[in-house]
């Protein structure tokens, strides 16, 4: 494929089984670089009350640092967008948690803004569901999107980078929202070795095995990432149209 009909994508993660999972689902179209590509990109302090809201502000403030840094960046990313992404599980006997709260549930019992690991997650979300029976075990995982176009602002520009409000408001406003969802339920013990996060946990609606257990190539089909990014790829397609 020529290099110039690829979609350039700036993800704004440096988790690494998230990005693997990007890119392959969106297939060879779109060339991804992460933040392990830029590692001086500020960190961004996820505390809005919505996924959507978290995604928004991600995109947002990683589109405004790289447009700041003309030098460095522009030959390669020119032309380029910020995607960025929140998702997390909901659980309908804990009424929606750990929602947003998602990678850092355990963490909360200690007050720590950082994420907690897979197993603490997983530990944390059995010990309350321990006395919930299968029937009210319902839950589903929940993606949301953000993307926002990479520009760069030179001194002669209209919006100058030394107003960082006003551009971050510029970017938000055409910032788009794609997201998606997967139905399922949480079973009672982990099963399988693959996936990450919940996946051991979780078992979608028409299946019997957890996405730990069902291998990529499935989860890749039915996952609330999975249905996100298609929307996002639809959008793609059609601005080529």
């Amino acid at each position: 494929m020529n290099s110039d009909a690829l979609k350039r994508l700036v993800i704004a993660t440096r988790n690494s089984h998230k990005a693997g999972e990007i890119q392959t689902i969106l297939g060879k179209g779109f060339q991804c670089r992460t933040l392990r590509d830029f590692p001086d990109a500020p960190e961004v302090i996820e505390d809005a009350a919505t996924f959507a809201g978290n995604a928004t502000k991600k995109a947002v403030e990683l589109a405004r640092w790289l447009g700041s840094e003309i030098s460095n960046f522009k030959s390669s990313i020119s032309g380029a967008f910020v995607l960025a992404d929140d998702s997390g599980l909901e659980v309908d006997a804990l009424n929606g948690a750990p929602g947003v709260f998602s990678a850092r549930f355990a963490a909360m019992d200690s007050g720590a803004m950082e994420n907690s690991t897979d197993a603490a997650n997983n530990a944390k979300l059995l010990r309350l569901l321990e006395n919930v029976p299968l029937e009210k075990r319902t839950a589903r995982f929940r993606c949301v999107l953000a993307l926002a176009p990479l520009e760069f602002k030179n001194q002669n520009s209209e919006i100058e980078i030394s107003s960082p409000v006003c551009y971050a408001d510029e970017l938000e406003l055409r910032t788009e929202i794609f997201d998606g969802a997967c139905e399922g339920r949480i079973e009672f013990a982990p099963r399988g070795q693959g996936g990450f996060g919940y996946d051991p946990l979780f078992v979608p609606v028409g299946f019997e095995k957890s996405f730990a257990e069902l291998g990529d190539e499935i989860k890749n089909r039915l996952s609330h990432r999975a249905k996100a990014l298609e929307k996002l790829k639809a959008r793609f397609n059609s601005h080529d149209q």
